[in-house]
């Protein structure tokens, strides 16, 4: 064996993934974030977490969410039955929590929680199933303040199924109390 795995793509092909993102750094430098750390940062739970693990991680710039798609996720008793597709929403929501991990490493975390504000230019390429692992490669377009803009694609096997444009904006927990 040469120490790859069938999910985790050679350094030549992971460059290539991210050049499509304008993103110059380097594959394989980077924080990687375990769930434990996860879970700490975002305050989604089960069923609704849905980054696994975090790897090549550089704060406030960009990474790569892990997640592992198992035939026991609960959308699929009834997307679809028989046939069962990983809801596309679901998968933007993976890119946001992604890009949220990726502003949250910043530091300063405690009391803040991130919220989508836009979704544009949405496209979903092919089903995603039971067995498939998506790789949600996020970066950071652009940030003004607590407002940033992030454009992600989510891939399996190499292969782009998603991608999409967001903004989202970090607030103060006892402010967005407020807000409600």
């Amino acid at each position: 064996m040469d120490g790859t795995t069938q999910n985790e793509p050679d350094g030549s092909a992971a460059e290539a993934e991210d050049a499509d993102l304008g993103s110059a750094r380097p594959v394989g430098v980077g924080r990687t974030i375990d769930i434990q750390q996860i879970m700490a940062a975002l305050p989604h739970r089960y069923p609704f977490l849905m980054i696994d693990r975090m790897v090549d991680v550089v704060p406030g710039v960009s990474g790569i969410g892990i997640k592992n798609v198992s035939v026991n996720e609960p959308f699929f008793q009834g997307h679809f039955p028989g046939r069962p597709v990983m809801p596309g929403v679901l998968i933007i929501e993976a890119m946001a929590q992604a890009a949220a991990l990726v502003v949250l490493e910043l530091g300063g975390i405690e009391g803040k929680l991130v919220y989508f504000m836009t979704i544009e230019n949405a496209k979903f390429r092919r089903p995603v199933g039971p067995g498939d692992q998506l790789r949600i490669h996020v970066v950071k377009e652009r940030a003004r303040g607590p407002v940033y803009k992030f454009r992600g694609v989510a891939r399996v096997d190499g292969v782009s199924v998603a991608e999409a444009s967001y903004g989202a904006m970090i607030m103060d927990e006892a402010a967005a109390r407020q807000a409600r």
